[in-house]
């Protein structure tokens, strides 16, 4: 009986078998989607449904005209999802200072569409194990990646610097931030006497932290366009 089924899926695709294959890709993207809605992600539950189901669409769509026309390849149709949804998953990336979110939606979104593929195909193991591995990867690893050593430390300070020239001084603390994994905030330019004063803060997270703010601090300071550093009390 199982090879009979399986040597079904080498067939033109009939009315229960789209069926089917739908239904499997509609599973997966809910699947994911509704651990991405939890965990209150870009991308939820009817992105990853949609993409999952679009994905199996093409993929269907792509194995008939291959058997009603000849058309060749019938994954090449397949092969364009795979590049076109890179598109949507883009969307879900957010840039905040010198850190990147929505990487692991981005990718989420992309492997749905890749399971929805295997679906749309008929190769229903590796669309609900690869299902499984993905939600293995989404919540038991990120149980453990939290836990990493270092992963948790966060060290945040004031800074204050006195300068000239405004454009040099920007210049030099967006540089900075971005060689030590820092983010920025609450960045304030006010002239003074001889000048200018900058202040702003700075937030290091993850390992290392510590050293990366040290390392900050430095370069600031061995900065020629900047007059005078100020770390919270200490002054250089």
């Amino acid at each position: 009986m199982i090879s009979d089924i399986l040597d079904s899926f080498r067939l033109e695709p009939g009315v229960w078998q789209i069926c089917l294959r739908l239904l499997c890709a509609m599973v997966v993207g809910l699947v994911i989607g509704t651990e991405r809605e939890y965990t209150n992600r870009p991308a939820g539950m009817r992105t990853h449904v949609l993409v999952a189901l679009g994905a199996c669409v093409v993929a269907i769509t792509g194995q008939m005209l291959h058997f009603q026309y000849n058309s060749g390849d019938p994954a090449r149709l397949a092969a364009q999802v795979i590049t076109g949804v890179g598109f949507l998953g883009a969307g879900t990336i957010l840039r905040e200072g010198a850190s990147v979110k929505g990487l692991t939606t981005a990718a989420s979104v992309w492997t749905v569409a890749c399971l929805g593929i295997a679906a749309g195909f008929g190769y229903y193991p590796i669309a609900l194990c690869g299902m499984v591995f993905m939600l293995i990867t989404l919540t038991i690893l990120e149980f453990f990646q939290h836990r990493l050593p270092g992963r948790n430390q966060s060290h945040e300070e004031d800074y204050a610097l006195d300068c000239v020239d405004v454009a040099a001084a920007l210049t030099a603390i967006h540089d900075g931030a971005q060689t030590n994994r820092a983010q920025l905030r609450e960045i304030l330019a006010a002239k003074q006497e001889g000048g200018y004063r900058v202040t702003f803060r700075a937030a290091f997270h993850g390992a290392g932290a510590k050293k990366r703010r040290e390392r900050f601090f430095a370069v600031l300071a061995a900065n020629p366009h900047l007059t005078a550093v100020q770390q919270g009390k200490e002054r250089v």
